[in-house]
């Protein structure tokens, strides 16, 4: 019998169309100083396709009641598309059941549950916890915070002049009195993408718990907490072509049921009378009153629509502007590109000789060119590298090698005004 060709054919993933992607972007159609927006601020946030603007519209149209309170219809509605978004996640995430997931503000509100939630009820004088030299403040300050307060010791792990973490240092750095390693996955100022699978074992050698920091990360490779075996892991909705004001933190169920909930109130609870409140399970415990829903059913979209393109061609194709990108400036000789890391995210921070990165930022955007100068909220790193502050252009996957072109060329231009 005869086989109809089409049962046995293979479907192809999809050509990756960039111009076909920036059309679901109505952001990158805008015209700033009389230009053409080139936008490569992606590490700061990232713009929204039109399927998440009208996601985010159709709730507020048509669905918008709160969630898990009422008993009418909409807030049933509600309800389901709200979890709906916890589905998505774990799936994106690879995290073995959905109470795992938690819905926060965002990475920084995520590391502060954590720091509040585990370490303030497991870490005790004379105990130490490990940051990278690479973190943002957001990885830090929490845990800076707790330390005082406990009297334990922050410890940094060293980065080398190439922006790659000492590892020989870290291993010297896990004691028995480590309580706690917290580590970003990608550096946000200088594209580092850190060996986190292999601290993570050197970690839990020790039994001691890994918190990723995954801002930089997950909206740009393919994350599998269960084969990184982290025990936190936390990212921004923003960042991820999704809302503001939405975040998702991964947890290992038996630490998030251990830990102390981060914030007191309405629907966290499971009973509460004056003397004495016990706490809803997991997820929920960390959920305290009333969400972000709209933002939680944006991200839902946002995350299917990253699946869509797929992680594995987005971290591709953004791995390709970097080299282009790391090529064209680095045949400008005016241009010193800070962290040079073999392993990078498609983040290039660069200084020019005798021009304040702020002045770099902002002659650029006189062109049409978007993109970030200053700290980056990464004070220390500054520090390491000996520089107050860099430019940072950091490439999506709706950018392009034209638009890496307008960006020498606006720094060329930058370089004979300020000669």
């Amino acid at each position: 019998m005869a086989v109809a060709q089409n049962s046995l054919a293979v479907a192809e993933p999809p050509t990756f169309n960039v111009e076909h992607i920036r059309a679901d972007f109505p952001m990158l159609r805008q015209q700033v100083n009389g230009k053409p927006l080139v936008y490569l601020d992606n590490a700061a946030t990232s713009q929204k396709p039109h399927v998440v603007i009208d996601r985010i519209s159709r709730y507020y149209s048509e669905e918008y009641a709160t969630v898990r309170r009422s008993i009418h219809k909409l807030s049933e509605k509600a309800t389901i598309a709200y979890e709906h978004t916890r589905e998505v996640a774990a799936r994106f995430l690879n995290a073995p059941a959905t109470r795992q997931i938690i819905y926060t503000r965002g990475t920084t509100e995520a590391i502060n549950l954590v720091a509040r939630g585990y370490g303030a009820k497991f870490i005790s004088a004379g105990d130490e916890v490990l940051v990278s030299a690479t973190e943002h403040h957001a990885n830090i300050v929490p845990w800076q915070m707790i330390c005082a307060e406990k009297g334990a010791t922050l410890r940094v792990i060293p980065v080398n002049d190439q922006g790659d973490l000492i590892l020989e240092e870290y291993e010297k750095l896990l004691t028995d009195c480590t309580r706690m390693v917290c580590v970003g996955h990608v550096s946000n100022a200088l594209g580092t993408i850190h060996p986190i699978k292999h601290m993570i074992e050197l970690a839990h050698a020790k039994n001691i718990p890994f918190l990723v920091d995954g801002a930089q990360a997950a909206p740009h490779m393919k994350v599998d907490v269960q084969d990184l075996d982290c025990d936190f892991y936390a990212f921004s909705g923003h960042k991820a072509v999704g809302p503001t004001g939405i975040g998702i933190l991964y947890g290992k169920a038996d630490l998030l049921e251990k830990m102390n909930p981060f914030l007191g109130g309405g629907d966290m609870i499971e009973s509460v009378t004056f003397e004495k409140t016990t706490y809803a399970p997991i997820p929920h415990k960390f959920e305290a009153g009333t969400p972000a829903i709209a933002e939680v059913i944006g991200l839902g979209t946002a995350i299917d629509y990253l699946t869509g393109i797929g992680l594995d061609r987005i971290q591709a194709y953004e791995h390709e502007l970097l080299e282009y990108g790391t090529q064209v400036l680095s045949a400008i000789p005016q241009v010193k590109i800070i962290g040079t890391a073999a392993h990078k995210a498609a983040i290039i921070s660069f200084i020019l000789d005798g021009v304040h990165p702020h002045d770099i930022g902002h002659f650029l955007d006189q062109e049409g060119v978007a993109i970030r100068a200053g700290h980056h909220c990464a004070q220390p790193v500054m520090k390491r590298f000996g520089v107050p502050a860099t430019a940072r252009a950091s490439f999506s996957f709706y950018n392009t090698r034209e638009e890496i072109d307008e960006l020498a060329k606006a720094i060329l231009k930058t370089i004979e005004v300020f000669s």
